[in-house]
């Protein structure tokens, strides 16, 4: 019993030690709370408006029957105060992306005409100084009418239905690609279309010639500095390949186009099975970071890099890094049953140093059924975001270090409050979630866990890896002093002055909440 109790003291004592280790690493400022109408409503895009405000894109819903009614835009002043709103009132269109540039609000929709018999892209903007929307046909496809022509889960494409398209912007909204595939009898194409965020069109590329024999499902995008290049990466899926046991039936593959010209590269390595391969510029050097596998399936086993001649495509030099003992024993302690799977890509930095620091999340969908109100079932998907890996590697692409922080987070709604917001400040990075609990659950005396909670009422915790990998945290916002839940995966950065603006809401309340790191 008295060895108990000092192994009890001695976590307890430990765990007081990582929460007192550093503090003060954060101001935070809290705007005025506002009446909203909308209770029920998800975030589009919070962005700057080019004179230290911000603009808010919603889409709101409403009925007994909860079905999307339209889109509310809200602009705030550089002291967190709102200073205009406007709802645009726009039944059953099917959204695809929003994005605010050039001082106006863009939302784009994918739509069926009947009469031409086609799909169109269609942008509704409207300058935010004075809200005024118009429409513009950006896209026109041609195809039959399909089940789901919009593939929004990149991982898991199908393309048996005639017609599939996909939307990819770069991380800053300044251009972003359509790719779309129909397939009638013998016909059989495959073209990009590449604007800017003032909606020029860059480039259409014809790229029908490599779907004879592979279907393409682009997952990331990457652009130079003059928008003249386009990266994507994704799974090449073949289609008359003969596979054995231990293959699979995709490769990852980056395609460069510019204009007419393209080239393409295989990250083909035998006996290595790369996954979520991302496109980054580092200066100007193309790197693609990812995950591998030892085996077909998805486990993943450590981290991939890549780095590429950036015209060619050649690549210069690989690095097949297996995930460390340390990042091992953060996620599983003691146990022997370690498969990492479900592993997303969040952010990428490079440090002045040229380190690489990067972050991704263990993310997952779920469904069940469950009774509604009038005695039926329904279909519920469950959205899970789990364990934070985070980590470092050096210029030339060795793993300096790699952490797990463990977490554990559902919710079938607005997936805005779950998640995290990740930072980097010098060679520190700086993690942000939101949580129910008090205190993260002590695993063990080096392991902690951060659960989603119960309460209505959310604490924010500050996690900090430094430049050697060590990590502490903090409650920086407590519960009591900001009484609206926080969208913390949805902030606006500010990198200039080192700070993150987010959006709190519950119900028919609303507010902004700004913080900086120190």
């Amino acid at each position: 019993m008295l060895r108990f109790s000092l192994a009890f003291l001695f976590i307890f004592i430990t765990a007081l030690h990582l929460h007192s280790q550093e503090s003060g690493q954060v101001d935070y400022t809290i705007g005025e709370k506002y009446n909203d109408k909308y209770r029920y409503s998800n975030m589009l895009a919070i962005a700057d408006d080019g004179k230290d405000g911000t603009i808010v894109v919603r889409s709101y819903y409403q009925g007994i029957v909860l079905r999307p009614k339209g889109y509310f835009i809200e602009h705030y002043n550089k002291n967190l105060e709102l200073i205009s709103d406007y709802n645009y009132k726009l039944k059953n269109a099917n959204f695809v992306n929003a994005f605010v540039k050039n001082g106006q609000v863009y939302l784009l929709f994918l739509e069926y005409n009947y009469g031409t018999s086609a799909y169109e892209y269609i942008v509704h903007r409207s300058p935010f100084s004075e809200f005024n929307f118009s429409k513009e046909v950006l896209l026109t496809i041609p195809s039959e009418v399909v089940q789901q022509p919009l593939d929004r889960n990149y991982y898991n494409r199908n393309f048996s239905s005639g017609f599939t398209t996909s939307v990819l912007f770069n991380e800053a909204k300044t251009a972003f690609a359509i790719t779309t595939h129909f397939k009638r009898r013998k016909e059989n194409k495959h073209f990009i279309h590449v604007f800017d965020s003032s909606l020029r069109k860059l480039m259409e590329h014809d790229f029908s010639a490599e779907v004879e024999e592979k279907n393409y499902a682009f997952e990331n995008v990457a652009f130079s500095k003059d928008l003249k290049d386009v990266y994507l990466t994704g799974k090449a899926y073949f289609k008359k390949k003969r596979f054995n046991a231990t293959e699979r039936r995709f490769q990852y593959e980056l395609v460069r186009i510019s204009g007419q010209n393209r080239a393409t590269q295989s990250f083909y390595t035998p006996g290595k099975f790369p996954e979520a391969v991302k496109p980054i510029f580092k200066g100007d050097e193309l790197i693609c970071l990812g995950f591998y596998a030892d085996r077909r399936d998805n486990r993943y086993n450590g981290i991939s890099y890549f780095k590429l001649n950036p015209k060619s495509l050649d690549i210069v030099s690989k690095k097949f890094n297996p995930f460390s003992e340390q990042f091992m024993l953060d996620k599983f302690g003691r146990e022997d049953d370690k498969t990492i799977k479900n592993l997303v890509f969040k952010s990428t930095d490079v440090t002045s140093s040229g380190h690489i620091l990067f972050n991704a999340e263990e993310y997952f969908t779920s469904t069940s059924t469950q009774a509604n109100s009038s005695g039926g079932r329904v279909m519920v998907t469950r959205f899970h975001h789990n364990d934070i890996v985070s980590a470092k590697l050096s210029p030339t692409g060795d793993l300096v270090w790699a952490r797990n922080i463990n977490k554990t987070e559902v919710t079938q709604g607005d997936e805005a409050y779950t998640s995290y917001s990740a930072y980097t400040k010098g060679e520190d990075t700086y993690f942000f979630i939101s949580t129910a609990s008090d205190n993260p659950q002590q695993l063990s005396a080096e392991r902690i866990m951060f659960k989603q909670g119960l309460s209505r009422n959310r604490n924010v915790f500050l996690i900090k890896l430094d430049a050697k990998g060590h990590m502490n945290y903090e409650k920086v916002i407590d519960a009591q002093d900001a009484r609206l839940p926080l969208m913390v995966s949805r902030p606006l950065i500010d990198n200039v002055n080192d700070e993150l603006l987010f959006y709190a809401k519950r119900g028919s309340k609303k507010q902004l909440v700004q913080v900086a790191v120190k």
